[in-house]
């Protein structure tokens, strides 16, 4: 029996983008990237391990070391339209939430079982770590663009904010790829 299984959706890159200031969020979009196991060539999020941080302040004390499940931020095109119809703007670009990919096609991106594959047509494959839920950090850069929505990003995009991934499968990624879907088999946990 199959634990991953392909269903039916297909999704796109629309956008590919990658960060190299660990100061700032903001990504700036790229035609290919290379990808390894440590994530996107260039990208600041990079890397095998990461430093925790309050995400996962109950498991680890501030500093502690642990793997790289955060090495991806991955938003949808149309969550994006979704969060900035709640806010009353026009549009949020995927940069201004520090996102390395803009998909389209995959319907509830930000629901997507942890463990899915993402598997690219050109063979790279990123595992899902979990949502990624909204924070402060985009809403300064949000502020730039629309005065006064510093503290509405957040609110506006519970269940939205797209999801984190790590490298499963190297290779290179292209704007314009196609993403085939694969989530594993579930069942509810019971305590």
């Amino acid at each position: 029996m199959a634990i991953l299984n392909p269903i039916k959706v297909v999704g796109r890159i629309e956008c590919l983008l990658v960060n190299n200031d660990s100061v700032d969020l903001t990504t700036v979009a790229l035609e290919t990237v290379t990808v390894d196991f440590g994530g996107l060539a260039g990208d600041s999020h990079g890397g095998l391990t990461r430093e925790s941080c309050t995400r996962v302040k109950q498991q680890y004390k501030p500093g502690t070391t642990i793997r790289n499940t955060r090495q991806v931020s991955i938003v949808s095109e149309s969550e994006l339209e979704q969060i900035a119809t709640v806010m009353g703007v026009e549009k949020l670009q995927p940069e201004w939430l520090g996102a390395n990919l803009l998909i389209s096609g995959i319907p509830n991106l930000s629901a997507l079982p942890p463990s899915s594959r993402l598997i690219f047509e050109n063979g790279v494959s990123l595992v899902v770590d979990m949502e990624n839920a909204p924070c402060r950090f985009p809403g300064d850069i949000i502020e730039r663009h629309h005065p006064g929505m510093r503290h509405v990003f957040a609110k506006a995009a519970v269940n939205l904010r797209g999801v984190t991934a790590w490298v499963e499968r190297e290779g290179t990624l292209a704007t314009g790829e196609s993403v085939q879907v694969h989530v594993p088999t579930a069942r509810p946990y019971e305590y």
